[in-house]
């Protein structure tokens, strides 16, 4: 995965230092009175009832394709990350120096601009040397990197052809073992190539512009034709790629190939020569995420001229590092990304570029001087606490269930039970010592990295599993789940206001925090993470009954889902955000109940004029205040595994508590019949 691309968003947190009791003791109600628009009906449009006023009044900024609450937060986070950073820049030692060191040279234009492309001479001379099959093949498994997550991936796509994910295993989580991702593609997705859509076909018209400039900025000969070549190759690449339902489907995925099977399954790639190159010829078994895209590829290498290849690892060899390279190439890059496919008008200032660059190489170094001064042990206690009563709820939820077998509750419960949970930061922190920044060399700390990072994905393979491994870091506004490892991760960044606060009354932060923590919970039972049991592993431990009761409930999201249509032409897929929007469902659930527990039997005061149910659906609401250019959201929906942010909010459709506390009826655009309401969990 591109380090240009950072995985790892820039968090907000706020400093949640004053002391608490294990309850929350707030007074506050912790909803945005400002935004709500009473013009809208809650029940005809419940998102626009809770944000629209403050939508009205914040029009996206110039450098984003969307904004909304995450995007305050990650602007107020990026002010405090770059104050740690600058601080680290002036001085000090060991992983403080390397923080400072790496964003200082990102931000000397002046340096970066004088080299030109000169840093990227000895890459170009190696893909210049390449003579024959063998030897692609060897720059092929030279260039692969450790990629992300593939469960809980945003793409499945990496500039390289394929992309090393090191996971346990399906069916044995006891140790590491090394995954194969799909790759090889420009742009952000397969449909982009093979749909006959228009906005693919413009898409498409201008990449082969893009890919053309670029060539030409780096100094490439017939860059035109090449350009042509290179962008056929990709297509060829795509149609054999695995679709994004495909890819998401742990079934399809769990293909265990020894290194034999490679030249037998995928002929056309030399796999000897790849795997010694990409310091894989050891592993005795390979999982194969995307087996067709590795066929496809074989035929690609022994089919496409070598010479379209070497064209094609030159223009990647430049994208790849574009953002690193003078002003010309870091335009043109924004041209076509964030303008043309997002809609972006102006790319961001350099400071908030190299601040996510450099929590994407030095993430953990930076988190940890995050975590020491935003994120107190008081925050770390209260949402310790809750996640303790996230779980209980669920638990009973699972009890609860009239139509699960007593056998397939009891493996349920244990998932819950034996979940590693994770809060605000890691237990132990990631050793960054043979990592070597260089002061004034952009290309090459980011190259540094790269084989740091691979080397230290290597060394995990066929190592004992560890479960408190963290995939975020704590200056992330996110949560994870891990089904493979049963774990979960929650980073300091997403625990803090407008989500979580101290003082707010317990509605607000049930809505809000506990409706993500819920939600992470609930992964282990969506349509992915129900195929895992308590270990880990891949395995159906449902009733055939029970599987089956769950499949109907999930298509009923599905085709709920399916019927929310942003554009005349496009649709949320329903199927391909089918896991998101159960634990949607389930989270929200489990966190109501959390917070009538935490009534202990008393009514909920009224603050600010609501109830405690109304102002814990208005957190949650809330908490999904957010909104896309039109391309943005265009690309969101082909790509995504998320339904938009307004459709999320739509979750309230399916709790009855929800009616009641806003006297939803008949008649109003939302209201769904008591049984056309989904219920999951």
């Amino acid at each position: 995965m591109s380090l240009t691309r950072s995985l790892l968003a820039c968090a907000a947190v706020l400093a949640l230092t004053a002391a608490a009791p294990a309850a929350f003791a707030g007074d506050k109600s912790g909803i945005d009175l400002t935004s709500i628009d009473k013009t809208v009906k809650p029940g005809d449009e419940f998102w626009t009832y809770a944000n629209n006023t403050w939508i009205k009044a914040h029009p996206i900024p110039a450098d984003r394709s969307g904004y909304g609450i995450g995007a305050v937060m990650v602007d107020e986070a990026n002010k405090r990350t770059v104050d740690l950073i600058q601080a680290a820049a002036k001085g000090g030692a060991g992983d403080g120096k390397k923080v400072g060191d790496y964003y200082a040279t990102y931000m000397d234009e002046k340096a970066i601009e004088a080299k030109g492309i000169a840093p990227l001479k000895p890459g170009l001379a190696r893909i210049a040397a390449i003579k024959d099959k063998t030897q692609l093949a060897a720059v092929l498994g030279g260039n692969i990197r450790a990629d992300v997550d593939a469960l809980n991936a945003t793409d499945f796509y990496t500039d390289n052809v394929l992309g090393l994910w090191v996971s346990p295993a399906f069916d044995d989580t006891s140790k590491y073992a090394p995954f194969l991702l799909q790759g090889g593609l420009g742009m952000p997705d397969r449909e982009y190539y093979v749909s006959d859509k228009a906005a693919m076909v413009e898409a498409r018209t201008k990449y082969l512009a893009h890919v053309e400039k670029v060539l030409t900025l780096g100094g490439v000969a017939n860059a035109s034709a090449k350009a042509k070549a290179i962008v056929a190759l990709e297509t060829r690449l795509a149609q054999a790629s695995g679709t994004r339902e495909d890819s998401v489907d742990v079934q399809k995925a769990n293909n265990s190939w020894a290194p034999a099977d490679f030249a037998k399954k995928a002929p056309g790639l030399d796999w000897n020569a790849f795997f010694t190159a990409a310091k894989l010829n050891t592993q005795p078994r390979f999982i194969v995420w995307h087996p067709t895209m590795v066929v496809g590829l074989g035929k690609a290498v022994n089919e496409v001229p070598l010479a379209t290849w070497k064209d094609y690892l030159t223009f990647h060899l430049i994208e790849h590092y574009s953002n690193v390279l003078p002003k010309a190439f870091v335009d043109e890059r924004f041209a076509f990304y964030g303008h043309a496919l997002q809609g972006t008008p102006q790319l961001s200032p350099r400071w908030k570029r190299a601040v996510n660059s450099t929590n994407a190489v030095l993430g953990e170094a930076v988190g940890k001087l995050y975590a020491e001064k935003y994120f107190s042990p008081e925050a770390k206690a209260a949402v310790t606490a809750m996640v303790d009563s996230m779980k209980a709820a669920f638990e009973k939820r699972i009890d609860a269930l009239d139509w699960m077998d007593p056998a397939t509750k009891a493996e349920a419960r244990k998932k819950v039970a034996v979940l590693k949970v994770g809060v605000g930061y890691p237990d132990h922190w990631r050793d960054y010592a043979a990592y070597k920044v260089v002061r004034g060399d952009a290309v090459g700390n980011l190259a540094r990295y790269e084989a740091f990072d691979y080397a230290q994905a290597l060394a995990k393979l066929g190592q004992p599993t560890d479960r408190g491994e963290w995939v975020m870091t704590p200056q992330t506004v996110n949560a994870v789940n891990l089904p493979i490892l049963n774990a979960l991760n929650f980073p300091a960044a997403i625990l803090a206001p407008p989500n979580f606060d101290l003082k707010n009354d317990m509605a607000a932060n049930y809505g809000a925090t506990g409706a993500t923590i819920g939600h992470e919970i609930s992964h282990s039972f969506d349509d992915q993470g129900a195929q895992f049991d308590s270990r880990g592993r891949l395995r159906n431990w449902w009733t055939p009954s029970d599987f089956e009761h769950f499949q109907k409930a999930g298509k009923a999201l599905a085709d709920q889902f399916d019927s929310y249509k942003p554009f005349p032409d496009l649709a949320v897929n329903g199927k391909q955000t089918l896991s998101e929007n159960i634990a949607d469902v389930a989270g929200l659930n489990a966190a109501l109940d959390a917070y009538h527990a935490s009534l202990g039997g008393k009514p909920a005061p009224v603050i600010d004029g609501m109830t405690g149910d109304q102002r814990f659906f208005l957190a949650f609401a809330q908490s999904w205040m957010d909104y896309s250019r039109p391309a943005a959201l265009r690309q969101q929906l082909i790509t995504d595994g998320h339904a938009p942010a307004q459709y999320r909010a739509f979750t309230v459709r399916n709790l009855d508590d929800w009616y009641a506390a806003f006297g939803v009826k008949p008649g109003d655009a939302m209201y769904l019949p008591p049984e056309k309401r989904v219920k999951v969990w």
